[in-house]
């Protein structure tokens, strides 16, 4: 099998480090590895495989190297400009910025649901949100076995998933410190706004949940709202999901729909108080399943609960996942 050289931008940051870990579990064919950030921390020095990296400033030549898949995880203006130089240069890029989502020239990939839209990549790959990753894992095989009709999305998001800022605005915290990166203390609260306000009262997370479960299902008219909120947690997004179908189902059977899915682990034993927290999907990339329910207030419709570590699947593990299939569908041609 051919080798690959590799480039993490972004390289210093929390997604970034769990990148570089995550390729070293998988095991990816690499050949060479460039790791990249700004000025500021250019110079530090991360080991990988056992060999000492140097970080080196990000630049309109840092592609100049014949680097064959980059990992970007430095933001969406970041991502704007450095994309497409290193696209330009034979560079495949995976994003996980909201840059490039919505582009639709810019395929959004969950590998265990829409693979096949890697094929017709032009230099750029998106990697979707934390939260709609884990979501749409769970909804792919129900909706390919009952036809969705109308999805509402309640989210319990991690502080990790604001990066450093919101880790340490619950750590510090809960010591009593004001926030820094928040608009209200974190430490015992609840904060009902991820990302800014729009016009229509949805946050832009809502937005990007709604939007990007339409891309990647392929549904561009599925009926979908979100409501995304901030919870003192440090590690793993949870989510209540309401789905509602268009054919009738047995509970027995959609349970099992979800055990033998790729990517799924259900958790759903409520007599024995067994069921998904995200203290227990910290450091896994599983997207856990469980308090599986009907939902009796509607003719065909189901609860579920949804939980994932946000760093890992939602966003690492799904990027070099990403890459994962890019080099099998390459080495296919």
């Amino acid at each position: 099998m051919k080798k690959y050289k590799f480039a993490i931008v972004g390289a210093t940051g929390m997604v970034g480090r769990t990148f570089l870990k995550v390729l070293e579990e998988r095991n990816l064919p690499i050949e060479e590895i460039y790791l990249f950030a700004s000025s500021r921390s250019a110079g530090k020095k991360i080991d990988f495989l056992g060999k000492e990296r140097v970080v080196e400033e990000l630049t309109e030549n840092s592609f100049d190297r014949g680097i064959d898949i980059a990992l970007f995880s430095a933001g969406a203006g970041t991502s704007l400009k450095y994309a497409p130089i290193a696209a330009e240069k034979g560079c495949v890029v995976i994003d996980n910025s909201s840059a490039w989502r919505m582009d639709p020239k810019v395929p959004l990939v969950v590998p265990e649901v829409n693979p096949e839209d890697i094929k017709w990549h032009n230099g750029i790959i998106a990697n979707p949100n934390c939260s709609t990753i884990q979501a749409v894992v769970a909804l792919k095989p129900l909706h390919d076995r009952y036809v969705l009709k109308r999805v509402v999305y309640s989210t319990y998001q991690a502080v990790s998933g604001a990066g450093m800022g919101g880790y340490n605005d619950l750590l510090y915290g809960l010591k009593g410190e004001s926030p820094k990166k928040f608009c209200h203390p974190i430490a015992g609260n609840c904060i009902p706004h991820i990302d800014v306000f729009t016009e229509n009262g949805y946050t832009k997370e809502e937005v990007k949940m709604i939007n990007e479960t339409r891309k990647i299902l392929g549904l561009p008219n599925l009926r979908v709202t979100a409501t995304t909120v901030r919870v003192p947690v440090f590690h793993g997004h949870s989510e209540s999901i309401n789905i509602e179908f268009e054919k009738p189902f047995d509970l027995d059977e959609l349970r099992d729909v979800l055990r033998n899915a790729d990517g799924i682990v259900v958790q759903d034993d409520p007599a024995n108080n067994v069921y998904p927290m995200p203290i227990l999907a910290e450091g896994k990339d599983e997207v856990f399943v469980g308090r599986i329910r009907r939902d009796e207030s509607v003719e065909s419709g189901v609860n579920i609960w949804v939980v994932a570590d946000n760093v890992r699947k939602g966003a690492a593990t799904n990027a070099v996942q990403i890459a994962q299939k890019y080099i099998e569908y390459m080495e296919k041609e």
